[in-house]
């Protein structure tokens, strides 16, 4: 059975944008038709520049949770990921009714910003390193008919202000990389 996160309802996308306001993280959002997958954002986003992303809700067998955020082009070797996060049995997907309570969003709509409603520190962050090389980010804000970018600096400001400090993960070396304790959420 969940049990709600906090009294109030979750972050929208205008809460999230006062939030970054508040921090003083430069952020600039763009409208389209709604996505739900990386192919049908590649075709409708047309040329924003910068890095775009792909995000996988995942739980172990334990129920520990992880928000992983990887460049959108990205495969991800999941066996090496659970041995590298420590993870108790195979990863799985998380389901929808617990996206939403822990991340305030829906399938579709998965996104580091969802960070902002898990006020009780369930999820842990995981965040490609290669997404922090270029010069911009962009992730939706907390609904797929939008694309928010920004520095990814500012991006890795908002995690932190958020007591979400994310494990940044070569993922091009992900087998070589020593296992983090069960349980872990420190970032390296």
């Amino acid at each position: 059975m969940l049990t709600p996160q906090t009294a109030t309802p979750p972050f929208d996308a205008d809460g999230l944008f006062a939030r970054l306001d508040t921090l003083g993280l430069a952020h600039e959002t763009h409208e389209h038709a709604p996505v739900f997958t990386v192919d049908e954002s590649q075709s409708l986003r047309g040329v924003l520049p910068g890095a775009h992303v792909k995000n996988l809700f995942l739980r172990d067998k334990k129920k520990c949770y992880w928000l992983v955020t990887v460049a959108e082009d990205r495969n991800i070797d999941l066996k090496a990921l659970r041995r590298r996060l420590g993870a108790s049995g195979s990863l799985s997907f998380g389901a929808a009714d617990v996206l939403m309570a822990h991340l305030g969003v829906r399938p579709g709509a998965v996104t580091p910003f969802g960070i902002i409603n898990d006020a009780n520190g369930m999820v842990s962050m995981v965040l490609d390193q290669d997404l922090l090389a270029g010069d911009i980010v962009n992730v939706h804000p907390l609904r797929n008919d939008m694309t928010t970018a920004m520095r990814p600096d500012d991006l890795l400001a908002f995690l932190n202000a958020e007591n979400h400090a994310p494990l940044i993960l070569d993922f091009n070396r992900l087998e070589g990389e020593t296992p983090l304790s069960p349980g872990a959420k420190t970032a390296i």
